[in-house]
């Protein structure tokens, strides 16, 4: 399947970079960061929907997007255009990023950060924190119970905040269960990469009202934003199509639409 394939391989790039820099090394960096900024004020409900602007290459499902030669110039248009969080795909394979990407994101703007990647490991949390992430993306369906509380902890504990993605109502309970306070729903099946438009509004009313609400994929044009809104999102995380157009002026649409 899509998502074991994914998780695998971005493990095993994890186990490769720890023979260069091992653990001990990305924790002591981690912890010797500055404080994580405060993703969950940044994101909280407000009467106009906000944005995750998202740092995206490629994907499974797209191929390639966007060469992006710099993330962290990218990052700046984002900012400039009203986002309030950037999330940059690290995963390496599948989505040509990279940690360096990461780094210099976080480097270059005021907003939280987020990590999006296959995270399955305690190696590629303390890795995010090193690098400067705010947040890291957890996702119910890669992770069995044990391992996905464990990885959890282990993001409050370095002060991050986990954004816990889910696509079924099973794994939104999961999410429930561990008390988080953003919790997206993803219109994209990772098993399958098919598109279920109508998912966040199927699960939305069963998303605690403590939770921040957070819309994923399926977003290509304003009323897409509309429909999340209005179908109670808090907040809509967007990649490809800030990527392939002019990231200001799609946000300022964006934005607009989610009024």
């Amino acid at each position: 399947m899509v998502l074991a394939a994914l998780t695998a391989g971005a493990v095993e790039d994890a186990e490769r970079r720890a023979l260069t820099r091992p653990l001990a090394e990305v924790e002591r960096d981690a912890l010797a960061r500055p404080a994580a900024r405060d993703a969950v004020a940044a994101l909280a409900p407000t009467d106009r929907v906000k944005i995750i602007a998202e740092v995206k290459r490629a994907s499974p499902s797209r191929g390639v997007l966007a060469e992006i030669p710099d993330p962290a110039l990218q990052a700046g248009l984002y900012q400039q255009g009203g986002a309030s969080a950037i999330s940059v795909l690290t995963e390496e394979r599948r989505f040509g990023g990279s940690l360096a990407d990461l780094e210099a994101v976080t480097a270059a703007v005021q907003l939280p950060v987020l990590r999006k990647d296959f995270i399955a490991s305690a190696y590629q949390v303390f890795e995010a924190r090193a690098a400067g992430a705010d947040l890291a993306l957890l996702i119910v369906a890669g992770l069995e119970d044990k391992l996905l509380r464990e990885l959890y902890n282990l993001i409050l504990e370095l002060g991050m905040t986990p954004l816990v993605e889910t696509h079924a109502e099973d794994e939104l309970e999961r999410a429930i269960d561990l008390g988080a306070s953003l919790i997206g729903v993803n219109a994209r099946n990772l098993h399958t990469l098919e598109l279920d438009r109508d998912l966040f509004g199927r699960l939305v009313d069963r998303i605690p009202a403590s939770a921040v609400k957070i819309a994923e994929s399926a977003v290509l044009s304003p009323d897409d934003v509309r429909r999340y809104r209005s179908a109670g999102a808090d907040v809509v995380l967007i990649g490809e199509a800030l990527v392939t157009n002019d990231p200001v002026e799609t946000l300022a649409a964006y934005l607009e639409a989610g009024a």
